[in-house]
């Protein structure tokens, strides 16, 4: 079939079992699961000090009501802000502020607010207390549904939390909605992609429509 993979043997495969290293430069596990949506999430802690961090490892999983999650690597300022609140924002990573996302990825003393280190503005939300990023064309409001910490296939328990929130609100910059519909493309969004320091961007030049099928009708 076009674009399909030629028929390959196991000769062909690099194999390797996690647990027992890849044997290559950079883990490629990342970057097979890619490009990533990134998850700019800013939070609050209870004393008021605002957090502002990107995490790779983000997406949505339900639509109604609508849940979004991010996995922290660590127990960093975010999950201690929302565990402690229950509330968080998402910020929509855009190429033209790719810089300033980057820069709130510093490793910074609890307390540093990383909108000032990367020249942010604070938006105040509407129904949750942590900011918005003002130069963000779309931002959810989110509250806290789960906190998961990881565990592997042995029940051992691994050092990455996954957090879960209800989106409660919605931001969205009136220019992204063409004829009442999201422009994808419109915003040019970032995604994570492997190695040290790859992301891509998403424009309209790599749009495709594909429809679902209907119902399937076993041959009679």
């Amino acid at each position: 079939m076009p674009g399909c993979f030629a028929l390959m043997t196991e000769k062909n495969f690099h194999y390797y079992e996690p647990r027992l290293g890849h044997g290559l430069p950079h883990d490629p596990f990342s970057a097979i699961v890619g490009p990533r949506p990134i998850g700019w999430v800013s939070t609050r802690s209870v004393e008021g000090c605002i957090n502002l961090a990107p995490y790779s490892f983000f997406n949505a999983f339900n639509y109604v009501p609508p849940i979004i999650g991010f996995a922290s690597v660590g127990w960093k300022d975010s999950v201690r802000n929302i565990q402690a609140t229950g509330q968080f924002v998402w910020n929509l990573a855009t190429r033209g502020l790719a810089e300033a996302v980057n820069m709130t990825s510093i490793v910074a003393a609890p307390g540093v607010d990383e909108f000032k280190l990367a020249g942010l503005t604070h938006a105040p939300s509407t129904l949750v207390k942590p900011p918005r990023v003002a130069e963000s064309p779309v931002n959810f409001e989110c509250r806290l549904t789960q906190l998961i910490q990881l565990k592997g296939a042995d029940e051992t328990l691994v050092d990455t939390w996954l957090v879960l929130g209800e989106v409660v609100a919605v931001h969205i910059d009136k220019r992204l909605l063409v004829d009442g519909i999201y422009s994808t493309a419109a915003s040019v969004p970032i995604l994570r992609g492997g190695g040290p320091a790859d992301y891509f961007a998403v424009d309209d030049s790599q749009r495709f429509q594909m429809f679902r099928p209907g119902k399937y009708k076993a041959p009679s």
